[in-house]
């Protein structure tokens, strides 16, 4: 695998001072206390940390579902913090795509018509079947999400993610409801998507082994980003150990 970070001269993210915060009555949360962070096109990232360290909160603003208390998120150098409800969702649309822990597949299409219903409305997609071949679902196409296991349903949530040819893939615990010889597999297609496409993947995870995949791998605690670093030498995710 690919052992260097991809380098552009703009980032595909830059992050600066972000901060989030959370307020109940009298009761406030700082979910993110002042983060600063910049992704390359094309790199993957592996974000750890424990519940309530600001992983997902990050994820959902970079990816334009929530909006900062302070900071800057810049896409491609587009400021998304002061964009618009339209704006958001036209972002959204056009250049984001989202895998979570559980896969939100609908139960009365197949694995090709929950890919199409992406591909409908995304600006330039490939063909849902071209995107299940991505991720290696070619021959479950016409099947139904009842009749796929765990894996091969988020594999289809994947293909979905990736069928609009997005240029970020933010991924929530992608792994989180699997077992380690599944969860492998899912890893194997995320990794397989990042190589081929050049979308910029970053996955959110308990997992620390995961780390070993990753170009930069980001450690958060407690709102803020406690560490970061660059695996010199990179691993397949069947060299993963769960």
């Amino acid at each position: 695998m690919r052992s260097d970070p991809p380098t552009s001269t703009l980032p595909i993210f830059a992050v600066s001072g972000l901060t989030k915060v959370y307020r109940t009555g009298d009761v406030e949360v700082r979910a993110l206390n002042g983060v600063d962070l910049a992704l390359e096109a094309g790199e993957m990232a592996v974000m750890l940390g424990p519940s309530g360290s600001g992983k997902s909160t990050l994820l959902n603003i970079v990816g334009g579902l929530d909006r900062p208390t302070e900071g800057s998120v810049k896409f491609k150098g587009m400021e998304l913090s002061g964009a618009s409800d339209r704006q958001l969702t036209a972002y959204r649309r056009d250049h984001v795509g989202f895998v979570f822990q559980f896969y939100n597949l609908i139960p009365s299409l197949t694995a090709w018509e929950n890919v199409a219903l992406i591909t409908e409305v995304a600006a330039k997609p490939m063909a849902p079947g071209d995107a299940l071949a991505l991720v290696g679902l070619e021959s479950r196409m016409n099947h139904f999400p009842a009749q796929l296991s765990g894996g091969e349903q988020q594999r289809v949530a994947i293909a979905r993610a990736i069928a609009k040819r997005p240029d970020v893939l933010l991924c929530d615990e992608p792994t989180g409801a699997l077992d380690s010889a599944t969860g492998i597999i899912v890893l194997e297609a995320l990794a397989r998507v990042n190589e081929e496409t050049g979308a910029t993947t970053a996955i959110i995870t308990h997992n620390a082994g995961i780390r070993k995949i990753a170009h930069r791998v980001f450690t958060f605690l407690d709102g803020r980003i406690a560490s970061s670093e660059i695996n010199e030498t990179r691993v397949k995710p069947s060299e993963v150990t769960w």
